[in-house]
C-alpha cells in the first residue's frame, strides 16, 4: 500500500515529490513505488455560502436573519475544483493506505488538508509532517520523524471553530446593517476593530493642540552645551520670557565644567524577525506593503527555499535549530555577507543565546536562513532586499554585543546648568554587520565624542542660540505602523482591563501573522480605508460604519476573548461545542442590536454620473491604488476605474503618476500639478533611451555574482544595448 502525501501548494509537493523520488506525473498528483503526493492551491474546500441552506438566503432581507445552520456544510470552490476532484480521486484509491498531512504548519494549514479530507469522505489514517522549512534535509527528516494525525485534531478544532464563528458574525451582522441602511456595509471582529484604532488616532489628531517651546544652546569649538531645567531635567519650557531671560542672564559668561561622569555600556543586537516586524522594517526601509512582503517571502521559502517559513510570530530560535546554525551561516556566506559570516562561523554557537528560548516558539521559530546553498543572481531585486533583512538580522544576532564609552559633562553658567553628551565607540560589535547602513535600532541623535575636558576647566567665548520648535501631533498610521498596531491593540482598548490586555499580547493581538497583511488590504478594497501619500485616512463610509455597528464589535477585547478561547481548544483544554454555543447566542443578539438600532447612512460622494447597468448614479471611491466609480445599488455592484497609480514618474518632482482616462486620450496627472498626455510620454520615454527591457536587466544581474545590491547605475547600463 502507498501514502498519500497534500501538500498545500504545487511548489511545495514538487520539492518534496523529488526528495521521495515520485517522478511520474499525474495529473494534478506526482507518483513513486511508495508514494502518491498531490496537493491543494491554498484553500480547495470553504464554508458553504448562506444560499446553500436555503434558496431564500439569495436575497438579502432583514427578516430572515439570523441565518444559524445547526450543522456546517462545506462547498468546493469553483474556481479550484479540478484540483479538489484530482486530490479526491487520490484519496479513494484502493491502494493508498493512509494520508500524510504536509500543509503549512500552523492552525490555516491544518484546516487546508482537513476540510479537504472531511469533503471527500476520507476515513482513512492520517499521518501529520510537520517541519518549518522546504529543504530537501528537513523534508526527509520530516519524514523520518512523521506524527500521529489525532495529535493535531484539537489543532483543527480551533481552525473549524475560528472559521465557523467568523461566519456566524460576519455573514449575520454584514448582511444585517446592509439591510437595515441599505448601503454596502460589511464588518467583522477582526477588521472593525482595526478602523477603529485608525478612528482613534484620527480622534487624537484632531484635538492636538500644537504649542511652541523654547531652549538654548551654548556653543564653543567642539562642544554645544544644552540648557536643561534644575528641577525637571527637560531641556524645553513653553515660557518664551524666561529663556529669554536665562539668555540675557548667561550672555558674555564663563561656563565651569561641575562634573563629568564616564560610563562604558552595552548595546545588544536586535531580536531576530517574526513576519509582522519584518512587514514593519521592509515598509520603513523599502515601502514594501505587508501583503507584498509576505509575498516576496513566500517565494524565498518555496522557490528559493534559503529562508525558514515566513507566518511566524516568534523572534525565537528553540535549543533543538542550534546544532544547525553552523550549516546556516555557511549557505548564506556568500557576496556581500562572506565577511561577515566568516567572523562567526567558527561559533560557539550555544544554547545560551538571548534568541535561544524553547518557551517562547510555538508553532515555528523565527525567519532564518535555511541550509539551502544561495544563489543571489537568481533573486529580483525585492527578494534580494528582504533577503538582506533577515541574513544581516540573522548574522547580527550571532556577533557579540557593540561596546561605548558615554560621557557626559555638566557645567554651570551663573547658576544655571547646562549639559552635553559624547560617545566614544570601543567595539563595533554587531554593528559591523550592518557597516555603513542605518543601524536597526540606531539612536536619531547620537551624541558625538567631542575634546578631552577635565573637571573644573573655564570655557570662555561661548556664543548663545534660543532654540523653538512646536509640540507635534500623534502621526497619521501608515501600513507599517498601523500592522503594529494590530499586533499590539492594548493601547487602544476602551477599559483598562488588564486580563483582556494580557490576553491580547499573548494570542498576537488583532489578526495572525497570516492574515493582517490581508485585512489590511480587504479595508482598503471595501473602501473604508484610503491612502493619501503614504498615510492612511478613514473614509466617510468607515466613519459612519463606525456609528452604527454594535459597541462589541469595535473593541480588541472580542479578539482577546476568541483567541484565549480558539488557544485552549488547540491545547484541548476546552470542547468545541461550548465555544460554539457561545458564538451563536451572541450572533443572534448582535443581530437583534443591528435591528433595533437607530441611525442613517448617507452617501457624501455621489456623482451625477449615471450608471451605464442600472441608470443609479455612481459613488466616487479611493481605492489603494486607484479611483473609481461604484454604483451605489450593491446588487448591481457595477464599477469604472477612473485613474490608477501607474509605475511612470513625474520629471519634476519625481513621484508616481496617475494615469486617468481611456483609450488614446489617457493623461499622466502628479500631484505637484505636472500633465502629460500617454502618447507625448511614449514619445519623451523614446528619445531618452527606455529601451531596455525587464528581461535586459535582470540579464545583466545574473552576471553579477558576489556584488554588491547598489550597484552604480553608470556601470550597469554602460552594458546593456539602449537600441534594441
Amino acid at each position: 500500500m502507498k501514502a498519500l502525501v497534500i501538500a498545500e501548494k504545487p511548489s511545495v509537493a514538487r520539492d518534496i515529490g523529488r526528495v521521495l523520488k515520485c517522478t511520474k506525473n499525474g495529473s494534478g498528483f506526482l507518483e513513486g513505488g511508495q508514494y502518491v503526493v498531490t496537493w491543494g492551491l491554498g484553500h480547495l474546500v470553504t464554508l458553504a455560502d448562506p444560499e446553500d441552506y436555503d434558496p431564500k438566503y439569495k436575497t438579502w432581507k432583514m427578516e430572515d436573519l439570523p441565518m444559524i445552520p445547526e450543522h456546517f456544510k462545506l462547498e468546493v470552490i469553483r474556481q479550484t475544483q479540478k484540483q479538489y476532484h484530482a486530490v479526491k480521486s487520490q484519496i479513494h484509491r484502493k491502494d493508498i493506505g493512509e494520508i500524510i498531512i504536509a500543509t503549512d504548519a500552523g492552525r490555516e494549514g491544518e484546516l487546508v488538508a482537513r476540510l479537504i479530507l472531511e469533503k471527500a469522505g476520507s476515513k482513512k489514517p492520517v499521518k501529520r509532517l510537520w517541519i518549518s522549512s522546504v529543504t530537501d534535509k528537513a523534508i526527509r527528516e520530516g519524514f523520518a520523524h512523521l506524527r500521529r494525525g489525532e495529535d493535531y485534531k484539537p489543532l483543527y478544532d480551533a481552525a473549524f471553530c475560528r472559521a465557523e464563528a467568523d461566519w456566524l458574525v460576519g455573514m449575520n451582522a454584514t448582511r444585517a446593517l446592509t439591510c437595515k441602511y441599505n448601503a454596502q456595509l460589511s464588518c467583522g471582529r477582526v477588521q472593525t476593530p482595526t478602523l477603529a484604532i485608525v478612528a482613534k488616532q484620527e480622534e487624537k489628531i484632531r484635538k492636538f493642540v500644537p504649542e511652541t517651546f523654547y531652549g538654548l544652546n551654548a556653543y564653543t569649538k567642539g562642544i554645544t552645551l544644552t540648557w536643561s531645567d534644575q528641577k525637571s531635567g527637560s531641556s524645553r519650557t513653553f515660557d518664551k520670557n524666561r529663556i529669554q531671560e536665562i539668555k540675557k542672564k548667561v550672555t558674555g559668561k564663563e561656563a565651569v565644567i561641575t562634573e563629568m561622569k564616564t560610563s562604558r555600556k552595552k548595546t545588544f543586537p536586535p531580536l531576530l524577525y517574526d513576519l509582522t516586524e519584518l512587514q514593519k522594517d521592509a515598509y520603513r526601509r523599502f515601502g514594501f506593503s505587508p501583503k507584498e512582503t509576505l509575498n516576496i517571502m513566500q517565494r524565498l521559502y518555496e522557490n528559493h527555499k534559503v529562508l525558514t517559513y515566513p507566518r511566524t510570530d516568534s523572534r525565537y530560535i528553540s535549543s533543538d535549530i542550534v546544532p544547525t546554525l553552523k550549516d546556516r551561516v555557511q549557505a548564506c556566506a556568500v557576496g556581500p555577507y562572506r565577511k561577515a559570516a566568516g567572523k562567526v562561523f567558527k561559533g560557539p554557537f550555544t544554547k545560551d543565546a538571548p534568541f535561544v528560548n524553547d518557551k517562547k516558539v510555538s508553532d515555528h521559530h523565527a525567519i532564518i536562513p535555511t541550509e539551502q546553498f544561495v544563489q543571489l543572481e537568481h533573486m529580483t531585486g525585492e527578494e534580494r532586499k528582504i533577503y538582506d533583512l533577515v541574513i544581516k538580522r540573522f548574522l547580527a544576532a550571532l556577533y557579540p554585543p557593540a561596546e561605548f564609552e558615554e560621557i557626559k559633562i555638566t557645567a554651570v553658567i551663573e547658576g544655571e546648568t547646562f549639559t552635553a553628551k559624547g560617545r566614544k565607540v570601543l567595539k563595533e560589535g554587531w554593528r559591523e554587520v550592518y557597516s555603513q547602513e542605518e543601524d536597526p535600532d540606531e539612536e536619531q541623535d547620537m551624541p558625538k565624542a567631542f575634546p578631552p575636558m577635565e573637571k573644573g576647566k573655564h570655557i570662555q567665548g561661548l556664543s548663545f542660540t534660543v532654540t523653538e520648535g512646536k509640540t507635534k501631533p500623534p502621526a497619521r498610521f501608515n501600513e507599517g505602523t498601523l500592522l503594529a498596531a494590530m499586533e499590539s491593540p492594548a493601547a487602544y482598548m476602551e477599559t483598562q482591563d488588564k486580563k483582556a490586555a494580557k490576553t491580547l499580547g499573548e494570542t498576537g493581538g488583532l489578526g495572525t501573522v497570516a492574515t493582517r497583511a490581508d485585512i489590511i488590504d480587504k479595508l482598503f478594497g471595501s473602501f473604508l480605508l484610503e491612502k493619501k501619500g503614504s498615510e492612511i485616512y478613514l473614509t466617510s463610509k468607515a466613519k459612519q460604519l463606525l456609528e452604527l455597528v454594535p459597541e462589541d464589535l469595535k473593541k480588541p477585547e472580542l479578539t482577546a476573548d476568541w483567541e484565549m478561547k480558539l488557544s485552549r481548544i488547540a491545547d484541548g483544554k476546552m470542547k468545541r461545542g461550548t465555544f460554539m454555543h457561545e458564538i451563536r447566542d451572541y450572533a443572534n443578539s448582535l443581530t437583534e442590536e443591528i435591528r433595533t438600532g437607530e441611525g442613517t447612512f448617507r452617501h457624501d460622494n455621489l456623482t451625477n454620473t449615471k450608471c451605464p447597468v442600472c441608470g443609479k448614479r455612481m459613488l466616487k471611491v479611493q481605492g489603494k491604488k486607484s479611483e473609481m466609480l461604484v454604483c451605489q445599488d450593491r446588487e448591481c455592484g457595477h464599477r469604472e476605474v477612473l485613474a490608477r497609480v501607474s509605475n511612470a514618474r513625474c520629471p519634476n518632482c519625481h513621484k508616481k503618476m496617475m494615469l486617468r482616462g481611456q483609450g488614446d486620450g489617457q493623461v499622466f496627472v502628479c500631484a505637484c500639478g505636472y500633465k502629460e498626455k500617454l502618447s507625448a510620454f511614449k514619445e519623451r520615454r523614446k528619445k531618452e533611451g527606455a529601451g531596455v527591457s525587464k528581461k535586459d536587466v535582470q540579464k545583466y544581474l545574473n552576471k553579477q555574482k558576489d556584488e554588491p545590491v547598489n550597484l552604480a547605475f553608470a556601470e550597469a547600463f554602460a552594458k546593456l544595448k539602449l537600441d534594441e
